[in-house]
């Protein structure tokens, strides 16, 4: 997969994880007092999907939109820092970085809280992200679409973007959010998770007969090529048109922090299309590195020799 180019378009965000050790109830609540020890950011949603397209050995870009803020100018550092392409647009209007802070202590995760404006970004901003995407699609072999709902996915946007890339012939791939979902008909791939998958169809994925039930009305409802549904500790479940059920068993041995393990199926997905995987095994393959990062503390990514590893 090494060199291929996934474009990424979506919704950026910065993770900031407060970490730090729990010995003594507060006395003015019932809430536990963390003593903090250290601080770590990391890239998140359609920031993390692009570091784990480079983290695995293929190229990157990305478009979103932050704000005019210290967590804007951390973003654009820690892309740059992992050899990211980014076309940032930076918000005139006050709108800020969406920052998810999430304090942990003992390698568990307390609370978070998010500081966001989650409402559609400005015209200007998206006509911004519809250039970067037109100038940039040509040259991809996959575009990923990371809707987080956080505004720089508008209706429109993603309109232009599935048209243009149908015209290209470029492989889309969507992690999906319950506002846009029947705007990704004729995608490639969608990737909900089980909870999202039962959103969109009205389901409750009780067993194996509900979850193929599932498949079988979002293929229909997306006209879509796949349907790739996460499901935690369960692994995936991958749907195509014409073609039995593929289910692949979770590959992880340990989990500690499922933080940005969507990013990195989505990421893996694209970039094993882009480099003529088939769907089964471009499934397996992001199952295997979902497996490597919910084996890690915080939002990570798995590098090929972890992927591989773990498809042995």
């Amino acid at each position: 997969m090494t060199g291929e180019n996934v474009f990424v378009v979506g919704d950026v965000m910065l993770d900031e994880f407060i970490w730090g050790r729990v010995a003594r109830i507060s006395p003015e609540a019932p809430v536990p007092v963390v003593e903090v020890l250290g601080q770590s950011f990391h890239l998140g949603g359609a920031g993390n999907v692009a570091a784990n397209v480079r983290a695995l050995g293929g190229r990157a870009s990305l478009a979103g939109v932050v704000g005019r803020d210290d967590a804007g100018v951390r973003v654009e550092a820690a892309l740059a820092e992992r050899g990211v392409y980014s076309r940032l647009v930076v918000s005139d209007t006050g709108r800020p970085t969406t920052v998810k802070t999430r304090i942990v202590a003992h390698n568990q995760q307390i609370v978070r809280a998010d500081r966001e404006e989650a409402s559609d970004v400005p015209k200007d901003a998206e006509r911004a992200l519809f250039d970067a995407v037109r100038r940039e699609l040509p040259s991809c072999g996959a575009l990923v679409v990371s809707d987080y709902q956080k505004g720089a996915v508008t209706a429109s946007l993603l309109r232009r973007t599935l048209a243009l890339a149908r015209r290209h012939r470029v492989p889309v791939l969507v992690d999906p959010k319950l506002r846009h979902f029947r705007l990704y008909r004729g995608v490639s791939v969608v990737t909900p998770n089980q909870l999202e998958a039962e959103q969109a169809t009205g389901l409750k994925l009780r067993g194996e007969d509900d979850l193929a039930e599932a498949g079988r009305r979002i293929l229909k409802m997306l006209d879509c090529a796949a349907v790739l549904i996460t499901r935690g500790e369960h692994g995936l479940m991958l749907f195509q048109r014409d073609r039995p059920p593929v289910p692949v068993p979770s590959a992880a041995r340990e989990v500690f922090d499922v933080t940005g393990a969507g990013d990195s199926v989505i990421a893996t997905m694209a970039l094993a299309l882009a480099a003529g995987a088939t769907l089964p095994e471009a499934a397996v393959l992001a199952n295997c590195a979902a497996g490597v990062v919910v084996g890690k503390v915080g939002t990570a990514q798995a590098s090929p020799a972890e992927v591989l590893a773990a498809v042995k």
